[in-house]
C-alpha cells in the first residue's frame, strides 16, 4: 500500500477541512496518509507520494501556511523525479485569472521539479461545488489507482 504525504495550504479552513476528508479516505482504502504540519522541504524529501490540497489567497497568491516551503521548492530545486504527485487547487470562478492561481503554480512547480502526475490538476469551483468532497472524490480514487 502506499504511503502519501499531504500538503496544505488554507486561508479559512476549508482546504484543511478537506485534506482531513481526503486523509481519512485514504486510510480507509488501506494506504497510509498523513498532512505535513508544518509542510517542510524535509517532509516533501521523505514522502514517498505527494498530494497538495491549496486554496488561493489574495490575487492568485499561495496561503502562508504552505507559501514557505514553496519559496524554499523554487530556490533549492529539489527534484521529484520518482514521486507521484497530485495537486487539487480550490478556488472561485468568479475571480477570473486569479482562480485557482496558488494550485496553477504549485501544479507548475512540481512539473519544472520532474514530478510525476498520474492525474491532471484537479481545479474545485467554489460557485459550483459548496462541498468540494464531491469533485475530489472521484479524482482522488482515479489518483490512487494510478499510484
Amino acid at each position: 500500500m502506499a504511503s502519501i504525504t499531504l500538503f496544505v495550504g488554507s486561508v479559512y479552513g476549508n482546504a484543511e477541512n478537506l485534506a482531513t476528508q481526503i486523509q481519512s479516505h485514504i486510510n480507509a482504502q488501506g494506504h497510509q496518509a498523513n498532512i505535513a504540519e508544518p509542510p517542510t522541504l524535509d517532509s516533501l524529501k521523505a514522502a514517498q507520494h505527494v498530494l497538495f490540497v491549496s486554496s488561493t489567497t489574495g490575487q492568485g497568491d499561495i496561503p502562508d501556511g504552505l507559501f514557505p516551503l514553496f519559496l524554499q521548492m523554487q530556490a533549492q530545486l529539489p527534484m521529484l523525479t520518482n514521486k507521484q504527485v497530485g495537486v487539487v487547487a480550490l478556488g472561485d470562478s468568479s475571480y477570473g485569472e486569479t482562480y485557482c492561481g496558488a494550485g496553477r503554480q504549485i501544479d507548475a512547480l512540481v512539473r519544472e521539479l520532474n514530478a510525476k502526475l498520474p492525474q491532471p490538476r484537479l481545479d474545485v469551483d467554489a460557485g459550483e461545488y459548496f462541498e468540494p468532497w464531491e469533485p475530489v472524490e472521484p479524482w482522488l480514487q482515479s489518483w490512487l489507482a494510478a499510484l
